[in-house]
């Protein structure tokens, strides 16, 4: 096994939790701040929609954390235990990553879709090669 790439699946991880603080640091005042009354006969996206978007959008960016990045945790786990998990693998790794953190942050900021979009294929590619060399590696 090796386990150089499980380094930046870490640092992704733990990258997720920040997301995860942050979201509740800015959701949970604004709550109350809004006097908002939590109903759960009314739909989740519906509350959170009477929001200001600076608010959802850490939110929003916490539950992408829980999308693709899936593929990027099994894609990574699977090259670690192929035993290749190094080399231009791992640094298409932290390159996913990194741009990752960066999505994060810009959408949480400053949400403007069309830069947050280019980031996202960015970092869409980076993943599709790296579960193609996966592929290869498997086979």
């Amino acid at each position: 096994m090796n386990a150089e790439i499980l380094q930046p699946v870490v640092v992704l991880a733990a990258w997720t939790m920040v997301m995860w603080a942050w979201m509740y640091a800015t959701r949970i005042p604004a709550v109350a701040k809004s006097g908002m009354k939590l109903d759960a006969t009314i739909p989740k996206p519906v509350q959170m929609n009477e929001l200001p978007p600076r608010v959802r959008w850490k939110a929003d960016n916490y539950n992408h954390l829980m999308e693709q990045p899936t593929i990027f945790y099994a894609v990574a786990l699977s090259l670690a235990l192929l035993g290749a998990g190094d080399g231009l693998n791992v640094t298409l790794a932290w390159a996913y990553v990194g741009l990752r953190i960066i999505h994060s942050v810009f959408q949480a900021v400053v949400n403007k879709i069309e830069v947050r979009f280019a980031i996202f294929s960015l970092s869409s590619i980076v993943l599709f090669v790296l579960a193609v060399r996966a592929l290869i590696v498997a086979f």
